[in-house]
């Protein structure tokens, strides 16, 4: 298709494109290709649509004017239909504005977008295969992180107190929670802090509503806890600063066990050594990376951390292994080769 006049609409997740699901995505590769897009706006006629998660759904569906791409990077698809909160989300998404039109079941909202969309973009095999059904032009395509390498850490010597890293948004904090009884019991052996990169404060409530502070909701999870602003600017310094990662999920939660591999990637493309949850996805890219580091049991994570807290070796092994399977794997050359395969799909060629 010929690019010139093309015209490109992007709903965002937000419209400074700050948000992870912005800058690690299209955004990302909008700026590499060199294409120009405005903020979407349904009432408009467009040659191509990206939608992001954080889309109206509920105007978008019905959509005739052009092609869609729905970049669906989270497992709701996967959410119980008992779920309570999966039940509730549509009113949620309506009450707070977020969608113009009520769709009280949002798995139906979700299938219905899907069925629309030209291309639909998510994060694992699982997905994949939940949305097949509805479209059969799904590409999985993860995070670019090349933005984000300005450090990258050779010194795997431990601190005094050893420095465990945790890294993300302040509503995914509660997973973190199941690690306090094995932190608890770490601390009577080897001194410890726990590093928090995230926000100060958060939205308890769709992610804007009911404030909370960041500090007061984790304070207890470590006897030392140290909170670092996220700012792209000083991320990698201060990660790489530390000794060890931990990226635990909800396993008895679809939607936590169905996350991708992309924090395992972005610490690991760092050469920081992470302990994750025995999820799908984090299971797959370890045993990938030749490394034994996803946990399924308290007593998997009390043992494993203890294991690399006494071990330099162990730790070098992880983030030297893990960042040489990431960067061959996932560099941002080849996320960029995965957009291009999804927008030739649809007959669009930005190369």
């Amino acid at each position: 298709m010929r690019l010139s006049g093309l015209r490109v609409g992007y709903a965002p997740c937000s419209r400074s494109l700050l948000h992870p699901g912005d800058r690690r995505r299209f955004a990302f590769y909008a700026a590499k290709r060199g294409i120009n897009f405005e903020m979407a706006d349904a009432a408009k006629s467009y040659d191509l649509v990206i939608l992001s998660e954080l889309a109206d759904l509920s105007v978008w569906h019905g959509y005739r004017e052009g092609k869609i791409v729905f970049d669906l990077i989270d497992s709701y698809l996967a959410i119980p239909r008992d779920n309570l909160r999966g039940r509730l989300r549509g009113w949620a998404k309506f009450i707070t504005r977020q969608s113009r039109h009520l769709q009280a079941d949002y798995w139906r909202a979700v299938e219905l977008m899907c069925r629309r969309a030209d291309a639909v973009i998510c994060s694992t095999v699982e997905q994949r295969t939940d949305i097949t059904p509805f479209c059969e032009n799904v590409h999985i395509i993860l995070d670019a992180h090349g933005a984000l390498q300005s450090h990258i850490k050779t010194d795997y010597r431990g601190g005094q107190p050893f420095r465990l890293l945790w890294e993300g948004m302040p509503q995914n904090l509660a997973p973190m929670q199941s690690l306090k009884p094995v932190l608890a019991r770490i601390a009577k052996r080897h001194a410890i802090e726990l590093h928090l990169i995230t926000d100060p404060e958060f939205g308890r409530f769709m992610g804007r509503y009911a404030r909370a502070r960041t500090v007061d909701i984790a304070r207890n999870l470590c006897g030392t806890l140290i909170l670092h602003p996220w700012k792209e600017a000083d991320f990698a310094a201060t990660a790489t600063a530390c000794d060890l990662a931990v990226v635990p999920l909800d396993m008895d939660d679809p939607f936590s066990a169905g996350k991708p591999e992309n924090k395992l990637l972005l610490f690991w493309k760092l050469g920081i050594p992470a302990l994750v949850s025995a999820t799908p996805a984090y299971s797959r890219a370890m045993q990938s990376a030749g490394l034994a580091m996803a946990c399924s049991s308290d007593q998997q994570w009390e043992n494993m951390l203890a294991n690399h807290i006494e071990s330099e070796q162990l730790r070098r092994h992880a983030g030297e292994a893990g960042k040489r399977y990431a960067d061959t794997h996932f560099s941002d050359a080849m996320l960029l080769s995965r957009w291009d395969a999804l927008f030739r799909s649809l007959g669009f060629d930005f190369t």
